[in-house]
Parts: C-alpha cells; structure tokens; sequence
C-alpha cells in the first residue's frame, strides 16, 4: 500500500503543477452541460410497449393487433406486467403499458365511450412523446375502423399518464447522460498521458527501478483521478439542478458506488491507452477518438440502442457508457434499486477487469 500511495501522491503533483489541464477539467463540464441541455432535442421512431388485457375480449384482441400492426410498435412480453406495471418500466423491460380494463367489448357493442390506460416511461422524453403520439393514432384508427358496424359508434379514448419526466423535458433526458460521457471523457483523457507522459520526458526509468510492482504503479496512478471525475460529476449533477430542476428520486449512496466503478472503468481504459503509445499528443487523441464518439453515438446518450444495427448494438454492449447512462438514469429519474441495475455495474467490473489486466500486461511487456 506504501508503494501504491506514493506513486498517487507524485501522479497528484503531476495534477497541480498543471493549472491549464485542471482549467479543461473544470470549464469543459459547464460548456457541455449548458449546450447539450439546452440545444438538443430529438425524435424516436419506434417504442416497446407492453399490454395488460384485463378484458380479454374479442374487441380487446383486435385492439391489441390494431397496436401490433403500427409500425410504431413492438409488443413486450413481460411476465411481471400484469401484478406490477410500473416494475416493467422502472426494469427498462417496455417504453410503455397499455391497459385494457374490463369492460371494452360491452362499451363498443353498446356504443358507449371508454378509457384506456396508458402508463408511459417519462426518462426519456422522446419515445415518451412518441408513444402518446403513436397511440393516440392507433386508437383513432381503430375507432374509425368500427363505424361499418350496425351499432352506434363508440368512443374510445386514451388516458395517458407520463411517469418520471411529466413534462417531457429534453434536459431531463439528456443531461444525466452528459454526465456519463463526461466522467468518460475526463477519466479516459487524463490517464491516457500518465504512462505516455513518463516515457516522453525519460521519467519511465525511475519507475522502473521503484520498489512497486506494474499492478502497483497502475493502480497508485489511477486512484487521484477518480476524485478528479466524480468532482466533474457532481459538478455536472449541481448545475442541472440548479439550471434544469433535475430530480434525484433514488439513492445517492448507490449511484456514487455505480460511480466509482464507472469511473474505475474509464480510467482503466485511459491506463490501457497510455500503455500503447510512446507520446502524450498521440495518447490524447486515442482517447477521443475512442470515447467521445462512440460514447455519444453508442451508448444511447442521444440514439436509442434498440434501434441500431445488429453490429452497432454488439459494440454499444463494450462500452462503459452504455451501462452508466442505464444506471444513472435509472437512480436519479425512476427510483430504480440494486435489483434492477445490478446487471449493468457487473458489465461495467468485467469491462473494468479485462482493461486492467490488458494495462498490466502490456505495461510489464514494454518495461521487460
């Protein structure tokens, strides 16, 4: 542990004697959060909708096809919607639940009005619009499909009710992911140099005749910049509460603890960069070049991953980001626990693991 603590103790000198970097760090997350909370607004084409048919009738079934039909949807099978229909959404498992209560089939066959429920997944403001939009649509066609009928025309109407984001804020949706592709950006950035740093200015070698194992020499430089992004996430979190009322319904221990792996998980790629090349310029847009655009392109930041490409989606699944955005949303937005998103923090610690032990091995190589 001695060893581990004085190589952290030199990478935070490193830290301060760099006043221009620590600029970057801190203005970067402010401009970022001001432009994409206020400037970005987009639309989904497709949304995951799960059904309650509590009136299991011939009118049901033909309204739950008239849905199915809908290029604008794709049913879900989840076995828990019927006892919890909120759970399917909090899970992640559908967009949306529409229920069917008893009663359809006599209202249409008397000609009488009627009331669908539609609870509808609020984090994500776009397919929220979306899937209000779409359904009102497929229930107009479905009534006016009724009309060559003997009896009277019925009414049948929607009753949405919009959970998490009831106003259908962009900002709400966004900035909990700019959180993530910031933490991601930062943590990737700053590591990428340390090794590249020290064999640029011919430091390696005092390294490499310190008392510190490889795994040591990592880990010492890597623990100063997990304070240095959660305070970028925190500061990220502040201002969106400050600027955009951004609500935090769940636990703030659990997303600090999905945090620091989070983190962990972005500074170890940024350590398996520095490994690879020899200079900090290089090493710097290595690590753009592999965060900031995949992070934002992959990870459903702004792109629905259910929407790409096969291919696409098999490389949105080895991004950090992907798994972070889920979780944070998932706290801050909908209350989600421990049991819905413990799935995702183990994809991040064995993402984590195998960048790690990349690092080792390819540090221990280079210094053989």
């Amino acid at each position: 542990m001695k060893a581990i603590g004085f190589i952290a103790r030199k990478e935070i000198y490193h830290i301060l004697r760099d006043p221009r970097s620590l600029m970057i760090v801190i203005a970067m997350p402010i401009l970022m959060t001001f432009l994409y909370g206020y400037a970005i607004d987009l639309d989904v084409d497709r949304v995951v909708l799960a059904v309650v048919d509590q009136d299991r009738s011939p009118m049901s079934r033909e309204l739950i096809e008239a849905f199915d039909a809908s290029n604008c949807f794709d049913l879900s099978e989840a076995p828990s919607v019927i006892g919890d229909p909120e759970r399917v959404l909090r899970a992640g498992e559908a967009d949306a639940v529409l229920i069917i209560k008893p009663g359809l089939d006599h209202a249409v066959r008397s000609g009488r009005s009627f009331s669908l429920g539609l609870l509808v997944d609020g984090a994500d403001n776009n397919v929220a619009a979306a899937v209000v939009n779409y359904a009102q649509g497929v229930v107009l066609s479905y009534s006016a499909s009724l009309s060559p009928r003997p009896q009277t025309l019925p009414t049948v109407e929607l009753a949405p009710g919009v959970l998490y984001n009831p106003n259908l804020e962009s900002a709400i949706f966004f900035v909990p992911g700019l959180v993530a592709i910031i933490m991601m950006m930062i943590s990737a950035l700053l590591t990428s140099i340390t090794i590249a740093r020290e064999k640029e200015t011919g430091t390696i070698e005092q390294l490499l005749v310190a008392p510190a194992t490889p795994s040591q020499i990592l880990i010492g430089k890597i623990l100063p910049y997990i304070f240095v992004a959660l305070l970028d996430g925190i500061l990220v979190l502040i201002l969106a509460w400050i600027l955009f009322d951004l609500p935090f319904v769940g636990s703030h221990l659990l997303l600090l603890a999905f945090g620091v792996i989070y983190v962990a998980t972005a500074l170890s790629l940024g350590t398996l960069i520095s490994t690879l090349v020899r200079t900090q310029q290089v090493a710097m847009m290595l690590a753009v070049l592999t965060t900031m655009l995949p992070s934002v392109m992959l990870s459903g930041f702004i792109f629905p991953v259910k929407n790409m490409p096969a291919v696409l989606q098999a490389l949105a699944h080895i991004q950090p980001a992907m798994y972070f955005i889920t979780i944070i949303r998932g706290i801050l937005l909908k209350g989600a626990g421990l049991e819905v998103l413990a799935v995702h923090a183990a994809a991040m610690v064995a993402l984590m693991a195998a960048m790690i032990v990349l690092a080792i091995k390819r540090f221990t190589v280079r210094l053989g």
